[in-house]
């Protein structure tokens, strides 16, 4: 971990945070290139992975999703991201109408580095992590070996031991 000082002399540590971006409605390769753009205002965009195109998860959203998993290295707080993430959802359209239906953009926290956090209003590592073939399959393109902090697992073990058999389909661009 790097330490920073901000300009209130409070000591802030950065930290590696992994994103998942992704919606089913609108100019939904516009959205996610959109969402990638807002979220590296958090700080420096380390990796990146391709963009996946993936079926709905969950039994209520209809149309097929873009997703795409990002790392960043920031110095925000949890909480400060949950913000962040929820504003940049509802800047780019999204309504929450119905849980888990169509949306424009949805930005999930999967990691905050290896932290375990379960609260309330925000749980990390993403409870659904290992359930989800749309976040592992990105997650294990671009950070194979990363280790679960709870399961011991790397993304690679979790992508092949996951029970989701949805089609997850890498676009070329």
């Amino acid at each position: 971990m790097e330490h920073v000082y901000k300009s209130n002399y409070k000591l802030r540590m950065f930290e590696k945070v992994v994103l998942i971006l992704g919606g089913n409605k609108g100019d939904r390769k516009a959205l996610l290139r959109s969402a990638v753009e807002a979220v590296s205002e958090l700080g420096e965009l380390t990796l990146i992975s391709k963009i996946y195109e993936t079926e709905a998860w969950g039994g209520v959203a209809k149309g097929l999703f873009l997703n795409q998993v990002v790392e960043i290295k920031t110095s925000y707080s949890p909480s400060e991201l949950l913000a962040f993430a929820q504003k940049t959802e509802t800047d780019l359209g999204r309504k929450r109408e119905e849980h888990w239906g169509d949306r424009t953009m949805d930005i999930d926290i999967i990691y905050f580095g290896k932290r375990v956090i379960d609260t309330p209003g925000l749980r990390i590592p993403h409870p659904f992590l290992t359930e989800r073939k749309f976040v592992l399959a990105p997650l294990a393109e671009i950070l194979p070996d990363f280790i679960h902090p709870v399961f011991g697992k790397s993304s690679q073990q979790m992508l092949e031991d996951c029970e989701d058999k949805s089609e997850v389909r890498k676009l070329k661009s």
